[in-house]
C-alpha cells in the first residue's frame, strides 16, 4: 500500500500592520516573539511580515524616526495571523470610532478565518472595523473609559492583560504585547515551544495579576516585607496540599497581612496565583511526559484527575485528555474564549 505523501510544510504567516504614528517598540514585538520558535527539523514556525496601508515606503513612527515598510496592504490576503499595534495617529478611528478609507480599503484584503490580534490602542482599528461588536476586549487601562465610551456595544475588561476570544484577541498596552504574542505561541504549539521562547526573550512566560497592579498607587516602603520567599517555597511544593497559613508562617506574617501583601505584590489572591501555578505545571506534565492523568493531577497539586479536569476546563476551555492531544503532536489549538493576568482567569 502505497502511504500518502505529508502535506507540505508551511509557517503560519503573521502580518503586522504598521500604521502612521505607531510605538516602534510595539511593532517588534510580534517579530521578536513570532520569530523564534522552531520545529524540531529547525524550520521556523511562522513567517513574520509588515506591511502598510500604502504601497510600499516610509511610515512615521512616535519617535524621531520613520520605518521602512516593504510590503503594501495586498499582503494582508496572505495572513493567518494580523496584528494590529498601538499608533498615536489613528484620526477618525480614535475620534470618532470610524475607518479612514485607506484603513478599509486594507482591511477588505484579509481572508475570513484570519485570526486577528491587537497591542494596546490597536484595538480601536478593530473596533472601528465592527469586529469586536457584542465580543470582550481590553486596552491599556488609561484609555479604557473612553474605549467603552466610544464603543458602547463592546464588553470592555480594564483589569486584563489581554483577552482570547478565539478569533480575535485584544492585549493592554505595550508589554501586554509580550504577554499576548506568547500566549498565541503556546495556544499554537504548547508551552514548551512558548517557554522557550520566553527565556530567549529574558521574560517571564506568563505575568501573574492583571492591570491593576500598574495603575498608580503610593510606593511602598522598601523595608517593609515581601511574599517573594513564600512564593517560591510554594512553587517547589505544588504537589502538596498547601494551606494559606503555610504561606503566611514563610514570611513570618498573619494570614490577613500576608494575603494583603500579596495581592499588592502580585495583583491576585495567593489562592488563585497558587491555582495558576498548578495548572501551568499540568501544562508542562501533559505536554512532555507519558504520566497518566491521575499522576499529572498529583504531581500538579490538584489530588484527583476530576479536580485537575475541573480546573484546566475552567482555565483553558480545554479537557487534559484534549490538550495532551492537541499539545503532544503540535496541531490544532484551544479557541475558548479566555481572560488572562486577572482575579477571573481561575476560580
Amino acid at each position: 500500500m502505497s502511504r500518502e505523501p505529508e502535506p507540505e510544510f508551511r509557517p503560519h504567516r503573521v502580518v503586522v500592520l504598521a500604521l502612521d504614528g505607531l510605538l516602534p517598540f510595539e511593532l517588534g514585538i510580534p517579530h521578536r516573539i513570532f520569530g523564534r520558535p522552531r520545529d524540531t527539523e529547525g524550520r521556523l514556525l511562522y513567517d513574520v511580515v509588515t506591511c502598510s496601508v500604502r504601497p510600499p515606503g516610509p511610515v512615521d513612527t512616535d519617535a524621531d524616526f520613520a520605518i521602512h515598510v516593504p510590503n503594501g496592504p495586498e499582503v494582508l490576503a496572505t495572513a493567518d495571523t494580523v496584528i494590529v499595534p498601538a499608533s498615536y495617529e489613528l484620526g477618525p478611528v480614535f475620534e470618532d470610532g470610524v475607518l479612514t478609507p485607506e484603513l478599509a480599503a486594507a482591511f477588505a484584503h484579509i481572508r475570513p478565518g484570519t485570526r486577528l490580534a491587537s497591542i494596546c490602542t490597536g484595538v480601536y482599528v478593530l473596533a472601528a472595523a465592527g469586529l469586536l461588536d457584542g465580543r470582550p476586549a481590553t486596552t491599556h487601562w488609561a484609555d479604557a473609559a473612553r474605549f467603552q465610551e466610544l464603543f458602547p456595544q463592546i464588553e470592555v475588561d480594564a483589569d486584563v492583560l489581554f483577552i482570547d476570544d478565539g478569533d480575535v484577541l485584544t492585549s493592554a498596552g505595550v508589554a501586554a504585547g509580550i504577554d499576548l504574542c506568547l500566549h498565541m505561541v503556546r495556544r499554537d504549539h504548547g508551552t514548551a515551544v512558548a517557554n522557550d521562547v520566553a527565556r530567549r526573550t529574558v521574560v517571564p512566560p506568563h505575568r501573574d495579576g492583571g492591570q491593576a497592579q500598574y495603575i498608580h498607587r503610593p510606593v511602598p516602603d522598601p523595608q517593609v516585607a515581601t511574599t517573594t520567599a513564600a512564593r517560591a517555597w510554594a512553587l517547589g511544593r505544588l504537589h502538596e496540599p498547601l494551606q494559606l497559613r503555610d504561606m503566611a508562617e514563610q514570611e513570618a506574617m498573619s494570614v490577613r497581612t500576608f494575603t494583603r501583601r500579596f495581592r499588592e505584590e502580585v495583583g491576585v489572591s495567593p489562592g488563585q496565583w497558587l491555582t495558576r501555578q498548578r495548572v501551568e505545571r499540568a501544562r508542562h506534565l501533559l505536554e512532555s511526559t507519558d504520566l497518566s492523568m491521575d499522576q499529572v493531577a498529583a504531581n500538579a497539586g490538584f489530588g484527583t484527575a476530576q479536580s485537575m479536569r475541573q480546573h484546566l476546563q475552567t482555565a483553558l476551555g480545554v479537557t487534559p485528555t484534549g490538550y495532551r492531544r492537541t499539545f503532544r503532536t503540535g496541531t490544532g489549538s484551544n479557541t475558548a474564549s479566555a481572560r488572562y493576568g486577572t482575579v477571573d482567569t481561575l476560580n
